[in-house]
């Protein structure tokens, strides 16, 4: 009887009935146990469902844009699964477990719900498994997903994702200021910290790079200063009649600009115009272009306009505030993260540069940069995309000189800047010379700033831009 029990337990050996005879009870029982680990040891994987966590900013549900793994390949922890977008920003999902991919739960475009699964994947069941569901490469983390370093008395927060591509580039957290919440340490802050380094410490050498200049950039050869009027080219984009209507669901930046500009028609709008002098400025850069090609950035005259407006925002603080919903408290915030509009294959997106208020304008350009390319190529993260306080919108990029633009709440100002022309005007001594002339149009929450206010931030965010050389009085 007992030798036919050991055999049903286990098929990895077979023990003869006479060995069995001279056990004691104790001897049986030990052999029994240990045969049963073994089998244990050798048995499939276990199938564990990988769920998609909340990502933050109360983002229910996310469109899957690309794959990076397929049914049957291996994963390790930390290894990108896919990219989601939801309405708020583009997502990258990493692996939590190590081990194989065994189902993919949606195909490209469809819609994926928070808190239900993603993949399957198989994982070698005696390693366990974690308590965490999945990794979000952009913030905002749960709890659960931090991790904690004490460094110099204080707490540093970062992903272990986050903290491995610290250590790979030989980065102490302790010199990183981390802009996510409670000051955790975001991807974008390890890899913002690695431009401005690098920016430090290049030498003058056309090799040298800190972001790769844009695709468009290095194909359109310089034109002549002396080239005509330009003309606009048509897209050529193929056109097909269906002879149907065709109703698709509102999805992606679309369906958030759709929240946003439901709520920013409740704001009681004040616009102020006027036109600026950029001869000098356009002089500036003509100059300093060369130098910031040779560190591989192109110079543009945002990074300008951006700086001009923070040194603006120091003496008017009631424009880099936010007002409650109750209209009882203002808010004025600390961080000058000035917004930059962006028309992209996806929608408009606005980014904002981080700190501006102690950044160079080279440092602005740098940034600057990184945001076009991630935004052309559909890949800006949450953290880019949120905690805004002022905006700014090149409309002049496109065309037009004066427009109308639309608050983004909860900030309560917002600049846009028309194209630039070379126009008639008078001089100090009433004579007719070509001038660079820039039209701005600027909007206010009327509820807490007046026209007074609104235009003497922009006398002296013009002056800065018509003297260039006054900007040095007041940079830090």
């Amino acid at each position: 009887v007992c030798s036919h029990r050991i055999r049903s337990c286990s098929s990895i050996r077979f023990i003869k009935s006479k060995y069995v005879c001279v056990y004691d009870k104790s001897a049986l029982k030990f052999s029994h146990q240990q045969r049963l680990f073994r089998t244990s040891a050798v048995s499939c994987g276990q199938i564990v469902q990988f769920k998609l966590s909340d990502i933050g900013e109360g983002i229910t549900e996310v469109t899957v844009k690309e794959w990076y793994i397929k049914e049957g390949d291996s994963v390790s922890q930390f290894d990108s699964i896919c990219e989601v977008q939801s309405d708020k920003a583009s997502v990258t999902i990493t692996s939590r477990y190590d081990g194989i991919i065994r189902k993919l739960h949606y195909s490209i475009d469809d819609i994926a719900f928070v808190g239900k699964p993603l993949v399957d994947i198989e994982i070698d069941a005696s390693k366990g498994v974690a308590s965490e569901e999945d990794v979000v490469e952009t913030p905002p983390m749960s709890h659960e997903e931090h991790t904690h370093q004490e460094i110099k008395g204080h707490k540093t927060l970062a992903t272990p994702a986050v903290r491995r591509l610290a250590m790979e580039n030989n980065i102490k957290l302790s010199e990183i200021v981390g802009t996510g919440k409670d000051n955790r340490i975001l991807k974008e802050d390890i890899l913002n910290y690695l431009a401005k380094q690098t920016g430090a410490i290049l030498p003058p050498s056309p090799k040298a790079e800190i972001v790769p200049p844009l695709p468009k950039t290095e194909a359109v050869p310089a034109a002549p200063k002396d080239k005509a009027r330009k003309i606009p080219v048509p897209v050529s984009r193929p056109i097909a009649f269906s002879g149907k209507d065709k109703t698709e669901p509102v999805t992606g930046f679309q369906k958030a600009m759709v929240k946003t500009m439901s709520a920013a028609l409740k704001i009681p709008h004040f616009g102020y115009s006027d036109e600026i002098d950029l001869t000098q400025l356009v002089q500036l850069r003509e100059e300093l272009k060369p130098l910031a090609e040779i560190r591989g950035i192109k110079l543009s005259f945002m990074p300008f306009f951006i700086k001009a407006a923070s040194l603006g925002l120091l003496q008017y603080p009631i424009l880099n505030a936010s007002l409650d919903e109750n209209c009882q408290n203002v808010t004025y915030k600390a961080s000058h993260n000035i917004g930059v509009a962006m028309d992209t294959e996806q929608g408009l997106i606005v980014p904002n540069v981080k700190n501006v208020q102690v950044c160079s304008v080279f440092d602005i350009a740098v940034e600057l940069n990184r945001l076009q390319s991630l935004g052309s190529a559909g890949q800006l993260g949450t953290s880019d995309l949120t905690g805004g306080t002022f905006t700014l919108s090149n409309i002049g990029t496109i065309g037009g000189t004066y427009t109308k633009p639309v608050i983004l709440p909860p900030e309560v100002a917002i600049g846009a800047l028309g194209k630039i022309q070379a126009l008639p005007r008078f001089n100090g001594k009433g004579e007719v010379v070509k001038a660079q002339i820039m039209n701005v149009s600027w909007s206010a929450d009327h509820r807490i700033i007046d026209g007074a206010t609104m235009a003497r931030f922009s006398n002296l965010w013009k002056s800065y831009l018509e003297n260039p050389a006054s900007m040095l009085l007041d940079l830090k």
